[in-house]
């Protein structure tokens, strides 16, 4: 069975219990870190302040309505950053905008999921992330060793 680092980039606290549960209950991932606005996303991603000796996440759940940086600006960022920009990134987020929609895949996004809000729905929906992006999906090499 595989194993990942997923980096889950939100700051609503119930979709983060909900979130952390699913990706836990079912024992495939080894490690989830979780941030809660962008600007600790960005210093998550780049070993800054006090995630200097953070590993690098294997797949990033990213949040387009994020405060300090929203995902739209994290997104850009990670895809344009040689260091950043192979990581799988998805954009799990209650936005059904056509506007973020189409912003988060002109800038790179792998996929965009708008949370299901009945809970028996959303657990399925990370269930089904967990599934394809871990089990069936061949990911980069993970780099843990990321410098600035």
């Amino acid at each position: 069975m595989k194993s990942a680092h997923i980096l889950l980039v939100e700051d609503n606290e119930g979709d983060i219990v909900l979130t952390t549960e699913a990706l836990e209950e079912r024992k495939i991932i080894n490690k989830i870190s979780v941030v809660k606005n962008g600007k600790e996303a960005i210093d998550f991603l780049f070993k800054q302040g006090k995630y200097e000796n953070e590993n690098s996440p294997d797949l990033i759940l990213l949040d387009v309505n994020l405060p300090l940086k929203n995902g739209h600006e994290v997104l850009q960022i990670i895809k344009n950053d040689d260091r950043t920009k192979k990581i799988p990134v998805i954009m799990l987020t209650t936005s059904s905008a056509e506007r973020d929609i189409n912003l988060s895949y002109e800038y790179h996004a792998n996929c965009y999921i708008t949370k299901p809000v009945e809970m028996g729905t959303f657990m399925e929906a990370i269930y089904s992330i967990e599934d394809f992006w871990i089990q069936l999906v061949k990911l980069p090499p993970n780099q843990k060793n990321n410098e600035n």
